[in-house]
C-alpha cells in the first residue's frame, strides 16, 4: 500500500516530541510512561461498533445523500502495524448500484473519519471547514454511485505522532462560551474530520467545583457568587487571574452546562477520542479562608485591574504544603469521575498563567508542582498531567532553576507541556527541549484587534446564547468572535 503522511490541517496542534537532549535513560522513561497510558486508553476506548456507529452517524449529518456509499470498519493497532492509522480501498461490492463503494478502516472512529475527509478532500476535491474559513463545500463531490476509485493496492496513512491536540484553555470563554449542544455537535464532527483526538473538555466544571466545595468543604451559593465569574470570563476565573467579574452565574447555567458537558465527552469517547479534563491547580474562593482560618492561603498580585479596581484580580492560592490541597484536588478529580463515569487520564492544570509564584524558592515551586500531581493522582492513579507552556513565554520570573524545579516535580511522562506559541516564540529551543519532560508542539492562530481606549463589559444574561459577541478585558485588545 502507498503511505503518506498524515496532513491535518488544525489550528491548535500537534506533535508529542519527546526530548532527545537529555541523558538517554530520561527520555527512555518519557517514552516509556507516555506508551504505558496510550494502552490503556486504547484498552478502555469504546467497542468498534460504537465508534463505527459513531463515524456513520457523523457521515449522515455531512453528506446524508452518500450515507451509504461508505463502509466503515475499525481496524487493530497491530493492523497498523502497531500505530494508528486509517486505510481506504475500493470496497469488494464497488460497482453493485446501492452498494458500498468505498471501505474506510481506521484504528479509531476519529481515524476512520479523518480517512473519510482525505478521501473527499484528495479524491473528490471538497474542503470542509469551518463557517468563518468556507464551511464544508461540498459540490464537486460525484453523485451517489459515482465516486472515483482509488489505486487498486490502496492507501494507508499512519499518524506521525499518536495525539493531534485542539484548544487553548481560553478557547472556551473566546468562542465556546455561548455555545448549545447543536453547535458542539458541529464542531466535534470538525474536530474528527481533522483528526483530533486530544481536545480539551472544560465545558461545565463550575457544575463540578459547585458540588465540591458546597458538599465536601461546607461553602454556600453565596461563598461561590464572588468566585466563578461570567461566561465570557470563566476562562481566567479557572486559570485564577479573576473572580467574580461578570457574575454571578444563575442555578440554571449550572445545570445546562452539566448536561452539555455530558454529551459533549459521550460523542468524544464514542469517536475514540481522548478528551482532557480540568484539574485542581490551587485556585480557591476567598471564603475558604474564613471556613479553615488554619489553611495556608496567599493572596496573588494584580493580574490587571478591572476598571481601576484590583479587587477582581487578585486571587487566592492555596499553599502546596497544606493538607487540604490534595483534598480539593482529589475531590475534584472524583467528582468528575462520578459524574461523568469515566476519564481518558489526561487532566489539565495551569496554576500561574499570567500569574506570578509569591516567592522564586525552586523548592517551594517543585513542592507546588508535586502537590497538584498528587492531587490528581490520588483520584486517578493513571492521571496525566497536561500543562500549558505559556507561562514560560509570558513571565520572565521562568528562569531556568524555577522552569527546571516546576517541570521536573513530576515524575517523568506524567507530564505533557503544551509549547503554546512556538510558531513564534518557541520554549523548547530555549530549555533544552523543556529539559527532557515530554511537549507538544502548537500553534495559534487568532485575530486581536488593539484598542486601548475601551474596555467592554458583555453582561451575563440567563438564556442568552448562541450569539456572536464582541469581548474585550483588561483595557488592553478588544477579541471579535463568534462563529
Amino acid at each position: 500500500m502507498n503511505s503518506q503522511p498524515l496532513a491535518i490541517s488544525l489550528i491548535f496542534i500537534l506533535s508529542l516530541l519527546i526530548s532527545s537532549s537529555k541523558p538517554a535513560l530520561s527520555s527512555t522513561v518519557g517514552v516509556d510512561a507516555i506508551s504505558r497510558i496510550l494502552q490503556i486508553q486504547d484498552r478502555e476506548r469504546a467497542p468498534p461498533p460504537v465508534q463505527e456507529a459513531a463515524a456513520r452517524s457523523l457521515l449522515t449529518r455531512l453528506l446524508p445523500s452518500h450515507s451509504s456509499s461508505f463502509h466503515f470498519r475499525i481496524l487493530s493497532t497491530k493492523q497498523c502495524g502497531g500505530e494508528y492509522c486509517f486505510t481506504i480501498s475500493n470496497h469488494p461490492s464497488f460497482a453493485t448500484l446501492g452498494s458500498p463503494q468505498i471501505l474506510i478502516e481506521g484504528t479509531t472512529g476519529v481515524d476512520i473519519v479523518a480517512g473519510l475527509h482525505w478521501y473527499l478532500k484528495n479524491w473528490c476535491g471538497s474542503h470542509i471547514s469551518w463557517d468563518k474559513t468556507g464551511g464544508s463545500q461540498l459540490f464537486s463531490i460525484p453523485n451517489v454511485g459515482f465516486l472515483p476509485r482509488v489505486h487498486d493496492a490502496g492507501i494507508s496513512v499512519r499518524r506521525p505522532v499518536p495525539w493531534s491536540y485542539y484548544q487553548n484553555a481560553v478557547t472556551s470563554s473566546y468562542s465556546f462560551a455561548w455555545w448549545d449542544w447543536k453547535r458542539w455537535e458541529k464542531e466535534i464532527d470538525w474536530m474528527a474530520l481533522q483528526g483530533v483526538n486530544l481536545p480539551l473538555a472544560f465545558t461545565g466544571q463550575e457544575a463540578i467545583w459547585q458540588k465540591v466545595f458546597k458538599e465536601k468543604f461546607n461553602m454556600s451559593i453565596s461563598d461561590l457568587d464572588d468566585f466563578f465569574g461570567g461566561p465570557a470570563f470563566l476562562a481566567w476565573s479557572r486559570m485564577g487571574n479573576l473572580h467574580g467579574w461578570g457574575g454571578p452565574l444563575p442555578q440554571s447555567w449550572f445545570d445546562q452546562q452539566l448536561i452539555l458537558q455530558k454529551k459533549i465527552l459521550a460523542r468524544m469517547y464514542e469517536l475514540g477520542m481522548t478528551p482532557v479534563l480540568p484539574a485542581f491547580s490551587g485556585n480557591v474562593p476567598a471564603a475558604l479562608k474564613y471556613i479553615f482560618p488554619s489553611a495556608k492561603i496567599t493572596r496573588l498580585g494584580n493580574w490587571f485591574s478591572v476598571k481601576s479596581d484590583p479587587k477582581w484580580t487578585c486571587t487566592y492560592l492555596l499553599d502546596a504544603t497544606d493538607p487540604l490541597f490534595v483534598e480539593i484536588g482529589k475531590a475534584f478529580v472524583e467528582q468528575q469521575l462520578q459524574e461523568y463515569g469515566r476519564s481518558s487520564h489526561i487532566y489539565n492544570c495551569d496554576t500561574f498563567d499570567e500569574n506570578t509564584p509569591p516567592v522564586d524558592d525552586p523548592e517551594y515551586i517543585s513542592s507546588l508542582g508535586a502537590t497538584i500531581f498528587k492531587g490528581m493522582q490520588s483520584g486517578d492513579n493513571d492521571a496525566v498531567w497536561l500543562m500549558q507552556g505559556w507561562l514560560f513565554s509570558y513571565d520572565p520570573f521562568w528562569r531556568p532553576p524555577q522552569m527546571k524545579a516546576l517541570l521536573h516535580s513530576v515524575p517523568v511522562g506524567n507530564l505533557v507541556v503544551l509549547d503554546l506559541f512556538a510558531e513564534v516564540k518557541p520554549i523548547w529551543t530555549t530549555s533544552e527541549q523543556f529539559y527532557g519532560v515530554p511537549y507538544i508542539w502548537k500553534v495559534i492562530f487568532h485575530h486581536i484587534v488593539l484598542n486601548k481606549n475601551r474596555v467592554n463589559y458583555i453582561p451575563f444574561h440567563e438564556g442568552s446564547l448562541n450569539y456572536t459577541f464582541l469581548f474585550s478585558y483588561v483595557k488592553i485588545y478588544n477579541f471579535i468572535l463568534g462563529k
